[in-house]
């Protein structure tokens, strides 16, 4: 897994692109994003041909300079699982006893 931030556009946006290796999927159908940017809803990653599935966020730079977020696993029955980002940037604790993923937005 990992969560790949790209540089400032002229239009003053991030692009963020997330990657859930395939030894990660552990027999998930569906993996969805959950990230503060947009308070917590859920981005649907694609399923790739190579077993991985991504998905990439697009969000200003001139807000946050860290963002939290998590992956939410669909099994086929139904069963769902929360997990971090095995490669995060870094881990902060959430309000719920756990910790949250997080990456960081560089403003050059």
């Amino acid at each position: 897994m990992s969560a790949s931030v790209g540089k400032v556009t002229k239009t003053g946006k991030v692009t963020v692109t997330f990657t859930v290796k395939k030894e990660a999927v552990q027999g998930a159908e569906k993996i969805d994003l959950l990230c503060e940017h947009n308070g917590w809803q859920s981005v649907a990653l694609k399923a790739q041909k190579n077993g991985t599935f991504k998905g990439s966020i697009s969000i200003p730079a001139d807000g946050q300079v860290k963002y939290q977020y998590k992956f939410k696993y669909t099994f086929a029955d139904e069963s769902v699982k929360f997990d971090n980002d095995w490669d995060a940037e870094g881990y902060t604790a959430n309000p719920f006893g756990g910790e949250n993923s997080f990456f960081s937005i560089v403003k050059e």
